[in-house]
């Protein structure tokens, strides 16, 4: 039941063998930075860690450089499919699903929406199906996830034709993340599974929340690209798009070039001057350095901000919950987003708040408070899980699609 799941991403391609079903991980790693000449794998296999430096720069020979680690550790054997992250999945996936070439004709009409992302998931699952013939192949979208929002949530009040002709329309991202961790927490929260409404806060290196009733995305931050929404570590979040056109000509550059400074100099990095790293910000803030002060409070204010946003698409709120790096182990941080939702009852509990994190879920508010909890997330495990389910129900077409048949896209 193990499943070999793949991130692959223009400077780094990401990599685990997962167990489907108890979700025990045989390896994992990392090859990075791709196109710098200088790449090396990174990997932790059953308890140990290691690191190799490693020839060629692209997915291609990463994925190479995969193969031959897996026929090393004899990993090969035991896999029964591939799941691939895929980022963006326009309005056309709801729902995870096996790759054929009708599929992949599809994901590369959605690159338009996913410039940054899309060209190297296709390109990683071309090269998967070259090495390992064999083995079907599952996408499991970032968006798939969001696609029960309603238009009150998901439309922009721009011209309608926008949407229609353009598909310009908020999608959200990290929905495998907001998948997981609102299904772990109907369990280990003793919510109703028929009937709770849970606000998930993916705080990351890139950052979203998600409104979740009865398991459906309601509402959530990011919109057509993971640049909206919440102040992250290197993207501003909301702005004002105006600030596009004056930037542009205050510098007299290109789009293209105040865009890049909103994705990799903005946020938490952009505001401090400092770094983008949440931990690094509050040690130079506890020394006194005002901005990186400024940058965490903005950074706090902006997700608290959201949560209430969050509370109104709901009607009510049962459980708010942290995930991701930041979410997860960054207790100061989460201690000062409930203190800005104390309007709201949120009641912090400050010794369970700093017991748990760093892999340790559990609730972190005082009983007589509305509920908020930290949960790992795993989105290795629900590639992993989503892939197994789906190689299993459709066995005949995974069959044919991954034995060794031709995989390409549809012109």
């Amino acid at each position: 039941m193990n499943v070999l799941v793949l991130n692959c991403g223009s400077a780094c391609t990401k990599f685990a063998v997962v167990h489907a079903t108890d979700g025990h991980v045989h390896v994992a790693g990392k090859i990075e930075p791709l196109g710098s000449g200088q790449s090396a794998l990174e990997l932790q296999h059953e308890g140990r860690s290691e690191r190799r430096t490693v020839a060629g720069e692209s997915i291609d020979a990463a994925l190479r450089t995969v193969h031959e680690l897996l026929r090393e550790l004899g990993l090969l054997g035991g896999l029964l499919g591939i799941g691939h992250r895929v980022v963006h999945g326009g309005a056309k996936f709801s729902t995870s699903i096996l790759i054929t070439p009708e599929v992949i004709t599809k994901i590369k009409e959605c690159i338009p929406l996913g410039p940054l992302h899309n060209p190297w998931n296709v390109r990683g699952i071309e090269v998967a199906h070259e090495f390992l013939p064999e083995l079907p192949q599952v996408a499991v979208f970032d968006t798939a996830f969001h696609q029960t929002m309603p238009p009150r949530s998901y439309l922009y009040a721009v011209p309608y034709a926008w949407f229609l002709e353009h598909e310009v329309r908020r999608y959200g991202f990290h929905g495998t993340s907001h998948r997981y961790v609102s299904e772990l927490a109907v369990k280990q929260l003793g919510l109703d599974p028929d009937d709770h409404a849970i606000v998930t806060a993916h705080l990351g290196k890139g950052c979203s929340l998600a409104a979740v009733r009865n398991g459906q995305s309601l509402d959530t931050t990011m919109g057509l690209t993971p640049l909206e929404g919440v102040v992250m570590d290197t993207r501003s979040g909301n702005i004002d798009p105006s600030i596009i056109a004056h930037m542009k000509k205050q510098l007299s550059c290109s789009m293209d070039e105040v865009m890049e400074k909103l994705n990799e100099g903005s946020g938490l990095l952009g505001i401090s001057g400092v770094s983008k790293d949440m931990l690094t910000l509050e040690r130079a803030a506890d020394s006194g350095n005002e901005r990186a002060r400024l940058a965490i409070d903005k950074f706090c204010y902006s997700v608290s901000k959201a949560a209430a946003g969050m509370f109104v698409s709901l009607g009510r709120v049962d459980a708010l919950v942290f995930t991701g790096g930041i979410g997860e182990n960054q207790a100061k941080v989460r201690a000062q987003i409930i203190g800005l939702l104390s309007f709201a009852g949120f009641a912090l509990d400050p010794k369970a708040n700093e017991a748990h994190g760093r892999g340790q879920g559990g609730r972190i508010t005082r009983s007589t408070s509305p509920m908020a909890a930290v949960i790992p997330t795993n989105e290795e495990f629900m590639i992993a899980r989503d892939t197994a389910e789906i190689v299993a129900r459709e066995s005949s077409l995974a069959a044919r699609w991954g034995g060794g048949g031709r995989l390409r896209a549809v012109r």
